[in-house]
């Protein structure tokens, strides 16, 4: 099992597709959870399935809506901002001029790439919450899956659109 330390300490497997390049155009739907999960963004209200978001919450989601005012080649879609986590697609929109044909993907600086734009959108949640005063830590990594065909993109919406109402039965519910 050395395959699974590093410096005699586990390490997580890369969970992305080792031969894609993640600055390719296409739709991504990426997860991005707290720290331990807690649930920093708000509260979901049992009558309305809606969330009521914290002051660290709505700065979550005015820095997610900004994500293409700092990266230009990115549209949102489908968005949800949970207690503890966030659902989104996003979807990388390069002309063809600036298409890198085929790279593998490769360790090194990450530019114009999911790594990026998800980088870019932690960092600025993290620097409003300490200029705030607002306690607040994200989980390292996030989740990210490349939406293959128009199924599975209608299918997560579906579950985006849908996860406030399954709150009450979430395993990471604190309450």
């Amino acid at each position: 099992m050395m395959e699974n330390l590093y410096q005699n300490k586990y390490r997580i497997n890369a969970a992305r597709l080792i031969e894609y390049d993640y600055g390719a155009n296409g739709m991504y739907f990426v997860t991005i959870c707290t720290l331990n999960k807690y649930p920093y963004f708000g509260e979901i209200e049992p009558d309305t399935a809606i969330l009521c978001p914290s002051a660290i919450g709505q700065i979550s989601v005015d820095c997610w809506l900004s994500i293409p005012n700092y990266f230009p080649f990115v549209e949102l879609d489908t968005f949800q901002l949970m207690p503890n986590h966030l659902h989104g697609i996003l979807a990388i929109c390069k002309p063809e001029t600036e298409q890198v044909r085929w790279q593998p993907n490769q360790f090194g600086p990450q530019q114009q790439n999911l790594a990026a734009v998800i980088r870019g959108f932690k960092a600025g949640v993290t620097k409003q919450a300490k200029l705030n005063k607002i306690d607040f830590g994200w989980q390292p990594r996030y989740y990210d899956r490349v939406v293959r065909n128009q199924h599975e993109l209608d299918r997560i919406r579906a579950y985006i659109e849908n996860n406030p109402a399954k709150w009450a039965a979430e395993r990471n519910n604190p309450m």
